[in-house]
């Protein structure tokens, strides 16, 4: 297989992962809000959400590098430091997400989670701003539709933001499920904040599902 070939491979798995297990997530939630399983139940279906959670973090941090090299392939050109920037960005993000999920209990992890945060709104206002530049510039005339799939990527770490925003009250009372000192106002809690979250997570299934067939079609508009 060529260097190209492997890429592209890579990217299927990366889409095929994350939709894949966002779905497991969601469903292995709605046993975590049920108050009535047991605590030991819930806490099992709790871990499982949390190891199946994991993936499209992983996919997320890992897509945007996976796509500028199969660009580069694709004929488009980018500075040299523009493609260092392109490679490096994967491997820092995939770090920042393994250290926010296997660290979280070090005592650093509050403020970098407000830095992963303010990166991913930085990652937004930056792919939003480069989409603009390509399309008045016309640096991406010869392959229109990867300006759309940047604005897909840019709206599904979005959705992902609105979705920690609106998870608050379910993280509260997955804590106490550890104590089992959740009350019955804890668990309705935990299903409003799911039933917020959800509008979301389905536009992000969605999202991708458009993003995988404007990769397949490459319409030129």
């Amino acid at each position: 297989m060529s260097i190209y070939e492997i890429t592209l491979l890579i990217h299927v798995l990366l889409f095929c992962y994350w939709i894949g297990a966002d779905v497991g997530v969601f469903y292995s939630s709605k046993f975590v809000v049920d108050s009535t399983l047991s605590q030991e139940t819930r806490l099992t279906a709790a871990k499982i959400m949390l190891g199946c959670d994991l993936l499209p973090r992983i996919c997320m941090s890992l897509m945007l590098t996976v796509g500028g090299v199969l660009s580069h392939y694709l004929g488009i050109e980018h500075p040299i430091w523009q493609m260092i920037g392109i490679i490096l960005l994967g491997p820092v993000w995939l770090t920042l997400v393994l250290v926010l999920h296997f660290k979280h209990n070090a005592s650093f992890i509050p403020k970098l989670t407000a830095i992963d945060f303010y990166f991913r709104w930085i990652m937004i206002i930056g792919i939003i701003a480069s989409c603009i530049y390509a399309y008045t510039t016309g640096r991406l005339d010869a392959a229109p539709w990867l300006i759309i799939k940047l604005l897909g990527f840019a709206f599904l770490i979005f959705c992902g933001l609105m979705i920690r925003v609106n998870l608050k009250g379910f993280v509260s009372t997955y804590i106490k499920l550890f104590s089992n000192s959740q009350t019955d106002e804890d668990n309705k809690l935990m299903i409003i904040s799911l039933n917020k979250v959800k509008p979301w997570v389905i536009t992000i299934w969605v999202v991708l599902i458009f993003e995988a067939a404007i990769g397949i079609a490459k319409p030129m508009f």
